[in-house]
C-alpha cells in the first residue's frame, strides 16, 4: 500500500532517495523497483533488520533492475548521517506526527536533499485522525504515538517555513479511515472483533486485486475522508545571484 503517488513524484533509474522512517519498508521498495539508489532509514533496529532481509530477497528473486542499491540503517531523523545534498528525493511518510521536533526534522530534509530534488512528505489527515482521537485515547497516547494533529495548511505552512517551494498534494486511503474508526471504537488492539476482522478482509482483498469499484470508490471519497495528507514540494535551485 502506496501512500506517496509516484505519478506525482517521479523517480528516475540512478537516483539516490532517502526513505527516512522508512517502517516496514513499502515505499523504499518500490522505489528499488523503479531503479533507484534507495537508503532505508528507521528508529527502529526491528524494521530496519527485516527491511534489509526483504532487500535481500527483492534481489535474488530478480526484482532488482541492473545498477540499483539498497541500503537499510538504523538512524536519527533528526541528525541525518549523511552529508550535505546527498539525495535526489526524500520520501518521510506517516513519520512527522510522531516526533516533537518536526521543524527540525524538515531542516534535516531540506539539508541532505539536492537544490532541484524532490520532497514527498505525508501525515494523518485533520478530520479521520480527529475521529480516532475522540474515539479512543489509546490509539495515541502510547510510547512513539501520535503527538499531534495537522490541518492541511499548517503542514503546507511548515514546509514552506523550512524553505521548500510546494508542487501539489493531495488525499489517499479513503478506505482505511472506516477501519481505524471501527477499531478505535471496539479497542485498537481488539483484533478478534468481528467487525474489524470482516473489514480488514476487504482492505486486504482491495489491496491485493485493486477491483474498479473499490478504486473508484475510494478515489470518490479521498477528498472527503482520506486517511492521508500527502504534500510534494521541490528544494529551490540556486540562483546565479545566490551562488554570486
Amino acid at each position: 500500500m502506496l501512500t506517496v503517488d509516484f505519478s506525482r513524484f517521479p523517480l528516475a533509474p540512478g537516483d539516490r532517495v532517502l526513505d527516512l522512517g522508512a517502517g516496514g519498508g513499502r515505499h523504499s521498495f518500490e522505489a528499488l523497483r523503479r531503479g533507484a539508489h534507495v537508503v532505508a532509514l528507521d528508529r527502529s533496529e526491528k524494521d530496519i533488520a527485516e527491511v534489509g532481509a526483504m532487500f535481500a530477497a527483492m534481489a535474488e528473486g530478480g526484482e532488482v533492475p541492473a545498477g540499483a542499491t539498497a541500503t537499510a540503517l538504523v538512524g536519527d531523523a533528526l541528525a541525518l548521517p549523511f552529508e550535505d545534498a546527498s539525495f535526489d528525493k526524500v520520501i518521510i511518510s506517516e513519520v512527522l506526527e510522531h516526533i516533537p521536533d518536526d521543524k527540525g526534522v524538515l531542516a534535516e530534509i531540506f539539508r541532505v536533499l539536492k537544490p532541484g530534488g524532490l520532497a514527498a512528505m505525508t501525515v494523518p489527515r485533520y478530520g479521520p485522525e480527529k475521529v480516532c482521537w475522540a474515539l479512543s485515547d489509546a490509539y495515541h497516547e502510547v510510547e512513539g504515538g501520535h503527538i499531534r494533529i495537522y490541518k492541511g495548511h499548517e503542514l503546507v505552512e511548515r514546509v514552506e517555513a523550512a524553505g521548500f517551494e510546494p508542487y501539489a498534494d493531495h488525499f489517499t486511503h479513503a478506505l482505511h479511515s472506516p477501519y481505524w474508526w471501527i477499531k478505535c471504537a471496539v479497542g485498537v488492539d481488539n483484533d478478534k472483533a468481528l467487525p474489524v476482522r470482516m473489514y480488514h478482509k476487504l482492505l486486504v482483498w482491495d489491496i491485493m486485486k485493486a477491483p474498479r469499484t473499490t478504486r473508484w470508490a475510494e478515489k470518490a471519497l479521498n477528498p472527503l475522508i482520506g486517511k492521508s495528507f500527502v504534500v510534494y514540494a521541490t528544494k529551490p535551485r540556486e540562483t546565479a545571484g545566490a551562488a554570486a
